[in-house]
Formats: C-alpha cells, sequence, structure tokens
C-alpha cells in the first residue's frame, strides 16, 4: 500500500500579508484551520507542515505541533528540496501538495483528487481552479516522489531551468513539460464552478475568510464549501470583497 502524504508549505514571510498564517479567524491560527479540515480527507495518511529553518518559522513549527501534525523544516527558497527531503524522511510515496494560503481547502475535493489519481496513468493531477474550474483556495496537487524527483534531476540538467521560478514553484517544471510528464486536472461539477477567490494573499482576502468563518464555522465541524459558494451567489457585495485582487503571476 502506497503512503499518501499531504505535504503543506507555510511560512511566515509573506511578501504581500506577512504572518498570515498565523493570523487568527475564529480564535484559531490560519493554519490551524487548514490543518483540521485537512484531517478530514479519508485517503490521507499523514499531514506535514514543510516550512523553514528560519527562526521566523518557529511559529509555524509551534502551529504544526500544537496540531498533532508532523512537520519539516529546510530551506526558505528551495521549496522544491524542501519537499523532496520531507517527502524522505517520512517515507512518501505519493504527495498531496497544499499551500498554507487555502483556510478553506475542501477534504472532499482532495479526496476526489486522489481517488482519480489513483486510478489514472497521470503523472500529475491538479484540482482545475480558475475561470472554467474550482474557486482559488480550493487548489491541491497530486504527484508521486519518484515523479517530483524526475523533475528535480530535469531541472538540474537544464542550465536555465536551475536558476528559474522552478525551485520555489514546487509542480511547475512538472505542468510546463508535457513532453516528460503526463498530466490531469480534476474539473469541477457545474454546482461548484467559480471564479471566487478563497485563498489569502492579501488583507481583502481575509477579510471575506474571516466573514465566511464567522457566518458558518462551529468548532469541531468543517464549514460546508457549497454552503460558501450559494453564500457568495446570493451576496455580491460579499463575494466582490476581494474581487479585485490581481493573483500573483509565476
Amino acid at each position: 500500500m502506497k503512503k499518501v502524504a499531504a505535504i503543506v508549505q507555510a511560512r511566515m514571510g509573506s511578501e504581500r500579508l506577512p504572518g498570515k498564517v498565523a493570523m487568527e479567524i475564529e480564535g484559531k491560527p490560519m493554519l490551524a484551520h487548514l490543518i483540521e479540515r485537512l484531517k478530514h480527507a479519508k485517503k490521507i495518511d499523514q499531514i506535514i507542515i514543510a516550512t523553514s529553518n528560519k527562526q521566523t518559522d518557529d511559529t509555524v513549527a509551534q502551529i504544526a505541533e500544537a496540531c498533532g501534525v508532523s512537520c519539516y523544516r529546510g530551506s526558505e527558497a528551495d521549496v522544491l528540496s524542501r519537499y523532496l527531503e520531507a517527502a524522505e524522511k517520512y517515507k512518501v510515496d505519493i504527495i498531496v501538495r497544499i499551500t498554507g494560503d487555502c483556510p478553506l481547502v475542501d477534504p472532499f475535493i482532495v479526496d476526489e483528487l486522489i481517488r482519480n489519481y489513483l486510478v489514472s496513468d497521470f503523472d500529475y493531477m491538479g484540482v482545475n481552479i480558475g475561470k472554467d474550474g474550482y474557486p482559488r483556495g480550493l487548489d491541491a496537487e497530486i504527484f508521486s516522489s519518484e515523479t517530483l524527483q524526475k523533475a528535480a534531476e530535469y531541472i538540474e540538467k537544464d542550465g536555465e531551468a536551475r536558476n528559474s521560478p522552478y525551485r520555489e514553484h514546487v509542480s511547475l517544471y512538472i505542468y510546463r513539460h508535457p513532453e516528460y510528464f503526463k498530466v490531469g486536472k480534476l474539473n469541477p461539477p457545474a454546482g461548484l464552478r467559480r471564479n471566487y477567490r478563497l485563498c489569502v494573499d492579501e488583507k481583502k482576502d481575509l477579510e471575506l475568510i474571516k466573514e465566511i468563518y464567522k457566518r458558518f464555522y462551529t468548532d469541531g465541524q468543517i464549514i460546508d464549501i457549497k454552503r460558501v459558494i450559494k453564500t457568495l451567489d446570493e451576496n455580491p457585495d460579499l463575494a466582490g470583497m476581494n474581487s479585485d485582487v490581481q493573483q500573483k503571476k509565476v
């Protein structure tokens, strides 16, 4: 049986909203809410928080410990190596990559992604996000540790790629090189196909997430994404709180 682990990259040094992963939402750090939601994914064997070895990220490690999940600390800039080292340390066969700015990551979508990947011949699958996909913030990707290692080897051989965004953006090389890797997407049902922003990059994003948690969160239970989408559909002012925030280009 192959071991499937969610590896969540998280650090305090965000450029646009420093310390966001530790910011409180309904009495808990944002990262703790993300972890709580991932714990409801039935097909994940382990949750690993992958942070940097900088002192400023001691807070991230403390949140992981308080939530009872594993933590790996590695390079801040070379996130690809951080993932590979975390996977090696915890003997992970299949990686579900999550970013720490997605406090509404959906465990049911994550399970669906894992199910689809395991019966496919894809090297990589990602949740389709954006205009024709799920709301941004429900992002998740899946690939094997072996696939990620192959990507790292290709990057190392390619002089230009070595000093490119590929070390920072873990899966970028994989889905930009379909000549080497077979890439698939998980598309949403019509009821979940929306272009909303449910991730946290800027203060406006955080304000929307705080409002959603204020309306729907009960300790020990997870917020139903369908209820969130219905509420945003019915309340354009709420949905528009962060509609002008631009997604950072890679």
